[in-house]
């Protein structure tokens, strides 16, 4: 069983979170919707790996985004790809609805919160969010 750490963040605009959906080149859970999600490097903070991830799969910069809330991490064992997820998620007030997605995702969209639920999403995204609001 590989065993990965990650920061999963939602960028909130007017009301609305993003979704991005991800793409073929996504390591995994390809075809899924997802928030801002990545890997934590070696020694790398959670925080500064959430600000890393924004800002290399949205296009925005530091000053288009502020911290809202980091939530309490968590962790599943998804039986199916084999993988133990330890999931750390924040939320996040962006200054701007114009995103730049990377080769990571190939469509995004502006939802509301208790929306997410409609979509195929990657595990445990809809409770991602709900420890961040």
């Amino acid at each position: 069983m590989r065993v990965n750490e990650v920061v999963t963040s939602f960028l909130k605009f007017r009301g609305k979170i993003l979704i991005l959906k991800r793409s073929e080149e996504a390591s995994t859970y390809k075809g899924m919707w997802a928030g801002v999600s990545g890997f934590i490097e070696k020694n790398e903070k959670t925080l500064d790996a959430a600000v890393r991830e924004i800002k290399e799969e949205t296009g925005l910069k530091k000053k288009d985004f502020s911290l809202v809330k980091e939530g309490i991490s968590f962790t599943f064992h998804d039986k199916d790809e084999d993988i133990k997820w330890t999931i750390h998620p924040f939320l996040f007030a962006s200054k701007t609805g114009k995103i730049k997605i990377d080769k990571e995702h190939f469509e995004i969209k502006w939802i509301n919160p208790e929306d997410l639920g409609e979509y195929f999403t990657v595990p445990k995204l809809e409770e991602s969010l709900r420890r961040v609001l």
